[in-house]
């Protein structure tokens, strides 16, 4: 089976029902409206602009889109970039290049125009198709990129050098396309999150990508009737692949732009939301808001959401704790995963175990997992070593690129480069990222640990900690803080704070900034290791 089929069966049990919704707080214009949407303009004005599909309409619009690419002789193994900001043509976009048998290819938005040339290359793209965000970014590769490539927009006001979508699909047959499609067929290239360099072009087949609906409905049990609250980007497989639950229900999703307390809680509220998956800062931020006053639970009807889960980033468990004292009743799963095992739940708490907030948890369904030394050989309980996944998520390989999928794809195990242990009842702690690990005088400093204890400040709404260079100690850990809004502490203060951790896991130098995360929550961790390394050789001429 693919999950082409699962839409079809959609269509069938579910046809005339609503399956996606947009809600774009921050839009007030009159765009025009298509695909038998409407706007919806409320009272309220934290709800601008909202738009709905049907299972049907959803299924005609990727038939139309897959007419238009095999009538343009797309076929069978071609790729397709897609470069959109979340919307409701997103997803069926996305379904029409896989009933083509085409490979789909997710580009991140905040690729700079340099990054779309190199993926498009990378990937081998033959088509791309991109939003009215993109128009500067696209325009200024368009001359270089157009020569072997189609160029499509969706939108109003289609620039000179593409052609339009909307317009080009209206003409096309609403009929699925006769194109037999097998697990084994490669499906999906997505990208790696670049906070390391370029990014690496990750290939995934069919078999993927049903296996991660599969695993998302067997860990939080979407039924047809539950409301999945979509948040952050779909060209990453976290957001894309929890998604999966829905489509496999046959359940209701909202897609919401915008990431402000009051908007994700409004949108739970009016939309009857029952899953939502948050990134870490967005849950702290409902947290600051709440505790601060500005909003107010009984404002909002919430008594239907009953489940909260987090992945993409290691979780702090104060955070959690806090979490659970606003909404006892909640479920709660953090989820652990990479585009290179197709996203997350390769290994996940489980609702059942909050008890053992902290860990990432147990395999996810149909994985295996080890940890294992820097000879491959597995180290016992309690034990750091590197974390290694097996399942049918993982990767094919690293597009065209032999040598880095040889580094990590080794007997089948997909060695992922994050540090890990396991306690003694099995559960799988995140320790770090491997190339994130301090070492300060023969002494591996974990920063992980340290953000969490950091954390546990209530004057605390972020931070990092990095490794700066030492001629001494070869590395030292410092942390950059970001204070919550109203509140100040001092470096003074700060470090009597840490000194309820051990003398050698103490930060040596504080900074208080904003700390940058990705589109998916991650610390953008190599852009403070460069400003602060500048920042403390800076701090060094100046005492000489």
């Amino acid at each position: 089976m693919t999950i082409t089929q699962l839409l079809e069966d959609n269509c069938r049990k579910y046809g005339d029902e609503i399956c996606l919704v947009e809600i774009n707080p921050e839009v007030k214009d009159n765009r025009r409206v298509t695909w038998r949407e409407y706007e919806l303009m409320e009272p309220n004005p934290t709800t601008h602009y909202r738009r709905e599909i049907t299972w049907n309409v959803f299924n005609e619009k990727a038939n139309r889109f897959a007419h238009l690419l095999l009538d343009r002789g797309i076929k069978k193994g071609d790729k397709v970039g897609i470069l959109l900001m979340n919307c409701l043509e997103w997803l069926p976009i996305y379904f029409g290049v896989l009933k083509t048998g085409a490979l789909a290819v997710p580009l991140n938005f905040r690729y700079a125009s340099d990054e779309i040339e190199y993926c498009v290359n990378l990937a081998e793209v033959d088509v791309l198709i991109f939003g009215p965000e993109f128009i500067g970014r696209v325009e200024e590769i368009a001359e270089r990129i157009s020569k072997h490539r189609l160029l499509f927009y969706v939108g109003e006001n289609c620039p000179t050098f593409a052609e339009d979508y909307t317009i080009l699909t209206a003409n096309c047959s609403s009929q699925s396309p006769d194109i037999q499609l097998e697990e084994q067929d490669p499906a999906a290239i997505y990208f790696s999150s670049g906070t390391t360099g370029f990014p690496k072009a990750i290939l995934h087949n069919h078999e993927s990508l049903i296996h991660s609906c599969r695993v998302e409905q067997n860990h939080h049990g979407q039924t047809h009737e539950d409301v999945f609250l979509c948040i952050p980007p779909l060209y990453h497989t976290g957001a894309k692949m929890h998604w999966f639950g829905s489509l496999l229900s046959g359940s209701k999703a909202v897609l919401l732009r915008g990431t402000k307390p009051e908007y994700i809680l409004d949108a739970v509220s009016k939309e009857h939301c029952t899953i939502v998956w948050l990134l870490v800062p967005w849950a702290q931020d409902i947290l600051d808001a709440l505790d601060s006053g500005k909003l107010k639970k009984d404002n909002y009807e919430l008594d239907q959401w009953r489940l909260m889960h987090i992945g993409a980033q290691p979780v702090p468990p104060s955070m959690i704790k806090h979490w659970m004292e606003y909404f006892p009743n909640h479920q709660y799963d953090t989820n652990y995963g990479l585009s290179e095992s197709i996203g997350p739940g390769a290994i996940h708490l489980g609702v059942e175990n909050i008890h053992k907030v902290g860990a990432i948890g147990v395999p996810g369904y149909g994985w295996e997992a080890k940890i294992v030394d820097p000879q491959g050989n597995e180290v016992s309980r309690s034990e750091v070593g590197e974390l290694c996944l097996k399942g049918p998520g993982v990767m094919t390989c690293y597009y065209n690129d032999p040598k880095a999928t040889a580094e990590v794809l080794k007997d089948h195990w997909l060695y992922t480069g994050d540090m890990a242990m396991q306690d003694p009842d099995g559960f799988y702690f995140l320790v770090d990222r491997k190339k994130d690990v301090i070492i300060t005088g023969g002494e591996n400093l974990y920063p992980v640990q340290i953000e969490d204890f950091i954390r546990t400040n209530n004057k605390v709404h972020d931070v990092a900690v990095i490794g700066l260079p030492d001629k001494r100690l070869g590395e030292i850990a410092a942390a950059i803080i970001e204070i919550k809004e109203g509140y100040i502490c001092t470096e003074d203060e700060m470090n009597e704070f840490c000194k309820a951790l051990p003398r050698y896991k103490r930060p040596r130098k504080i900074f208080f900034d904003e700390i940058p995360r990705n589109p998916t929550g991650k610390i953008e961790k190599p852009k403070l290791r460069e400003r602060y390394k500048a920042n403390k050789l800076i701090l060094e001429e100046n005492t000489r």
